[in-house]
């Protein structure tokens, strides 16, 4: 079979040559198998039990990817394979290794041309969902533009970065297209309505493009942050759907508060202007998640334990001071906890692709290697 990869320019060699270099470096200061969260000096709250964790993890994902680049959820139900392998793909990328460089550069590497060719695949629309994906493609479509939107620029030739900016710059296209009236997502592009979780997933994949040069709407995602403010309930959660509205959803809410700093929308611990109307709404919607989320898994989180925490350590991430310290070693010590001994974590019912993926992607978040998540 052909390779994806085309021949290299000048200056691609030169970057290319570089990459390999960093890579001998990194062999020669680690261990084979290692990733660079392994390397001293560790940051604050990382010790050696939570690296031993992050390198079981990342180790599972790297053994049970398939030849062709994706993952399956290897348990659970559905297949999914554009989710799964976007969220591995994403803990390899949390680990400091990219396409190019770093101890898992080939399994990246190999995850995101098996995207692009999902993305290029007829119809050819801009789509990244897949086989396995149609009930649910806005999923699909939103965690893959979100993985390979922090792919785009690292170390990549230049054929493989002109490829992977029209693939970008379509699937921005058919976010933007397959947004409701209201500003929201729901599960399909012609779906015509909205929900929270497939709300954020495109918030997140458009911040993910925006930051890397890719042109998005500016009034789609401000459309999209009114969706959330507007899905606010008065116990200061967000509702499952505007249009239905309904009981606040704690893992909904803890993507929102994500999506808010993202947007540059703090409460007053946060950064917020103490008079702001919207400081005083992300100020009520945290007090509500951290009234209702913990890492020991108290409350109602409707059986997506992995999912919420995947959100809620973001935002405890980027919110910082002592609610991140208060939060991280506690969710560290359960994934220790619960980690088999293969390495991996069996998720939500779904299976250990996507529970590993999420374990290590927060264990991970205090080296800020990932660009989503950086703050």
């Amino acid at each position: 079979m052909a390779s994806d990869r085309p021949a290299l320019s000048f200056g691609a060699k030169v970057r290319s040559l570089l990459a390999v270099v960093l890579g001998v470096l990194v062999m020669v200061s680690s261990q084979p198998g290692k990733s660079l969260a392994a390397e001293k000096p560790l940051p604050e709250m990382v010790d050696k039990s939570i690296v031993d964790s992050i390198e079981k993890g990342l180790n599972y994902l790297a053994k049970t990817q398939r030849p062709d680049g994706q993952w399956f959820p290897s348990g659970g139900y559905g297949t999914y394979p554009t989710v799964m392998t976007s969220l591995a793909g994403m803990a390899l990328l949390a680990g400091g290794s990219t396409p190019e460089s770093g101890p898992y550069a080939k399994n990246v590497r190999k995850a995101m041309y098996y995207l692009m060719r999902v993305a290029e695949a007829p119809p050819g629309d801009g789509l990244i969902a897949g086989a396995g994906a149609e009930g649910r493609s806005m999923y699909g479509h939103g965690f893959s533009l979100l993985f390979l939107a922090q792919c785009y620029g690292m170390d990549l030739d230049e054929a493989t970065e002109k490829r992977l900016k029209l693939i970008l710059d379509k699937a921005v296209a058919i976010t933007a297209k397959s947004q409701s009236k209201e500003g929201g997502w729901i599960y399909t592009p012609e779906g015509q309505g909205d929900e929270g979780s497939v709300t954020v997933t495109q918030l997140q994949a458009l911040r993910a493009a925006r930051n890397v040069g890719i042109k998005v709407p500016k009034d789609c995602i401000d459309k999209a942050v009114l969706y959330l403010k507007k899905s606010q309930n008065p116990d200061g959660g967000i509702s499952y759907s505007l249009q239905s509205k309904g009981s606040s959803r704690p893992a909904i809410s803890a993507a929102a508060i994500a999506c808010f700093y993202a947007a540059g929308m703090y409460d007053r611990e946060a950064g917020g202007a103490k008079t702001s109307p919207e400081a005083e709404m992300v100020a009520k919607l945290v007090k509500y998640v951290q009234g209702r989320i913990t890492p020991e898994g108290q409350g109602d989180y409707s059986g997506h334990y992995f999912y919420t925490h995947m959100y809620y350590a973001e935002a405890m991430y980027q919110r910082g001071g002592d609610d991140w310290k208060n939060y991280y070693p506690k969710m560290a010590k359960k994934l220790i906890q619960t980690q088999s001994p293969d390495g991996s974590w069996m998720g939500d019912g779904v299976g250990t692709t996507y529970g590993t993926a999420i374990g290590t992607i927060i264990l991970q978040l205090p080296y800020a290697y990932l660009p989503i998540c950086q703050k």
